[in-house]
């Protein structure tokens, strides 16, 4: 495996971090600021007036829980965010976050580099949630298959591609259990050229199934791999919220993509801090690509 690696989130129009520290951070989404909880900004902030639309306090369970408390009308509802060729809606949710994860934007270039001189390339999105990234490999020229347990999800990842004027781009919008799709697609033979996966510590499918992560990625990790091929160009795992190391999802995937052609890498995702240029650590994530 190649060396510890950061992938930076640099300030951009549709998020930019604006400071951080004592355990929270002040975010803009587009004009929306926002202060959320951040247990891993255990610095002092660089300023202490932090003025925000919006604040999320959280509650007493560390795995959840928690209101947002609104200063002012434009956190409110939805508003519109773009990132390259895609337009997404914002909002915030029961869940502390804002319907994407703006900490992806150096993972959704990757991936289209990885794709650019292949014909008509087909990818796979599992936990595609709101379809941000599907969205913006779509935009790049694949076909897009599109899985999330969630039906709220697929729907609101169906109303940004129409926001994206998408609509009619090539996506098959799959409303299922992640793991069992993928199994059902190694049993039909079925291959793709690159996959995204981002599965959450733990999660129900639409059957009542149960998703534990550390009991199940490795099932899922190496149902990937059966998915692809020597022709493939890419699988991109991240990881959120867990007690877990970058160095044992790297040797998961090393595991199971060492006999391809390529390289396996891993690290950890970071978005900059206006205020310092400071960089605060938000995933880990592990990575095969054929070059």
């Amino acid at each position: 495996m190649a060396d510890f690696l950061t992938m930076i989130s640099e300030p951009r129009g549709d998020y930019r971090l604006l400071d951080s520290g004592g355990g929270r951070k002040w975010e803009a989404y587009g004009d929306v600021r926002v202060i959320r909880p951040e247990p891993q900004a255990l610095w002092a902030p660089a300023g202490e007036d932090w003025p925000a639309d919006a604040e999320f306090v959280p509650g007493a369970d560390e795995d959840g829980g928690g209101r947002w408390e609104h200063h002012g009308g434009k956190a409110s509802g939805e508003w519109t965010l773009g990132w390259e060729e895609v337009r997404f809606a914002a909002h915030c949710t029961p869940f502390r976050h804002l319907g994407y994860f703006p900490d992806m934007a150096p993972v959704w270039h990757w991936m289209r580099a990885r794709i650019a001189d292949k014909a008509d390339p087909e990818c796979l999105n599992m936990f595609g949630y709101t379809g941000v990234g599907t969205l913006a490999l779509s935009a790049a020229g694949a076909r897009m298959v599109h899985v999330d347990a969630s039906k709220k999800s697929v729907k609101a990842a169906r109303e940004n591609a129409a926001l994206s004027g998408m609509e009619d781009r090539p996506v098959r919008w799959i409303v299922e259990d992640a793991a069992k799709f993928a199994a059902r697609e190694v049993r039909r033979g079925r291959r793709y050229d690159g996959i995204i996966l981002d599965p959450p510590k733990y999660g129900r499918g639409p059957g009542g199934e149960v998703w534990q992560l550390e009991e199940g990625l490795p099932g899922l990790i190496a149902d990937c791999r059966a998915l692809l091929d020597a022709d493939s160009r890419f699988c991109f795992l991240t990881v959120y919220a867990v007690r877990m190391s970058a160095l044992a999802i790297g040797g998961l995937m090393q595991d199971h993509f060492g006999d391809l052609p390529g390289k396996v890498e891993f690290g950890e995702l970071a978005v900059r801090e206006e205020a310092r240029g400071r960089l605060l650590p938000t995933a880990i994530f592990a990575r095969w690509s054929r070059d």
